[in-house]
């Protein structure tokens, strides 16, 4: 900004120079001549008044004034009419400088306040962006309220009238198979009744897990022992599919306020949405971190990233919605309860994914306490 100034500066002072070299080396006969670099003057003092204002017109005119002044005294002194006249020439041009400069500061101090008026306008567009936002999440956080509550008072009557025939239906049809010898068609008609019963049964169980208020007792958990326990009970599934799990080390033993058991149900739910996700194999990374925020509670980050088909963006919208599910076996409550119980916790839960790539969950917790690994 300072160069550019210079610049400026400069040019003005070249400009001023050249018109006057002309005044002083032109003959007085050419007096037609004289009038016109007389009037040229005016360039660089209204580009100064424009430039840099009422001080920089002023001090523009009086420097013109004093190179032109010698020329009037001892080039056309003697004629009394001409000298007046180029006197006041001096004079307009201090009063072209004057005026065109404050002409020029206030257009530049109205198009500084516009833009003041401007920027605070986009402000206010972007809180009300925020705020819309906000809107938008908090109607459809409540319509998901509603849709639980609706599940809520329909769990109780399913649990009665459907777990226990349930019970009945699949003790009567494994006593009926005995009675059949593997191979046989109807062996196998009877073990499909089972299976199907069987799935109707979770079903009902991921009904009475979102409709069952989550334990308000919180104890002091650590998060890396759930992990371990997670990555234990996934480990042999993973060698089955061929993936590669890995569960890295943290540099800290991170200390939660929670429910131990509801928390390693919504680890588990997660890292076998992620090994589920990848039928030819592949990699999960399970990792922990510490977020040190200024001004609010230090958090902690648990990641989920699996290199496996990824999720459409049309479906990553609705991953959450009870019910919504991509696959055939699939009740659609795994990742509503998850979040359900990372809420409860006073955490996020976070979903990032490319289609073809990976996805990664992300988790935050509330700290309580932050050991370091020794």
């Amino acid at each position: 900004m300072k160069t550019f100034i210079n610049i400026r500066i400069l040019l003005l002072a070249l400009f001023i120079i050249a018109i006057s070299l002309l005044h002083y080396l032109t003959p007085l006969y050419l007096h037609y001549l004289h009038d016109i670099f007389q009037r040229l003057y005016y360039l660089p003092i209204i580009l100064a008044a424009i430039w840099f204002g009422l001080r920089g017109g002023l001090l523009c005119s009086l420097v013109v004034s004093i190179v032109y002044a010698p020329h009037i005294l001892f080039q056309w002194g003697g004629d009394v009419t001409l000298e007046l006249e180029k006197y006041l020439e001096i004079v307009l041009y201090n009063i072209v400088g004057g005026v065109t400069g404050l002409l020029a500061q206030r257009e530049r101090e109205r198009s500084a306040q516009l833009q003041k008026t401007a920027e605070g306008l986009e402000q206010s567009y972007k809180v009300l962006q925020d705020q819309s936002e906000q809107l938008i999440a908090t109607e459809k956080n409540l319509r998901s309220a509603e849709k639980l509550s609706t599940l809520g008072e329909m769990a109780a009557v399913l649990a009665h009238e459907i777990r226990n025939p349930l019970g009945s239906i699949r003790g009567t049809a494994e006593i009926l198979r005995d009675d059949y010898r593997p191979g046989d068609p109807k062996y196998e008609f009877i073990d499909i009744q089972i299976r199907e019963t069987e799935r109707l049964n979770r079903v009902v169980e991921d009904f009475l897990r979102m409709a069952r208020p989550l334990p308000t007792e919180m104890v002091r958990c650590h998060v890396q022992e759930g992990l371990d326990t997670v990555a234990l009970l996934v480990a042999n599934d993973a060698r089955e599919r061929k993936i590669d799990l890995l569960l890295e080390p943290p540099d800290a033993d991170v200390v939660v306020n929670g429910n131990g058991e509801k928390l390693r149900q919504a680890f588990l739910n997660i890292a076998i949405n992620s090994l589920q996700a990848m039928p030819g194999g592949g990699s999960l990374t399970i990792s922990t971190s510490v977020c040190h925020a200024d001004g609010t509670a230090d958090m902690c980050e648990i990641r989920f990233c699996d290199s496996g088909e990824g999720i459409d963006p049309a479906a990553l919208s609705r991953i959450f919605e009870p019910f919504y599910t991509t696959k055939q076996e699939g009740t659609g409550l795994g990742l509503s309860i998850t979040r359900k119980i990372i809420e409860a916790h006073g955490g996020t839960l976070q979903v990032d994914s490319v289609p073809g790539e990976g996805t990664v969950v992300l988790i935050r917790l509330p700290v309580l306490q932050v050991e370091v690994s020794q």
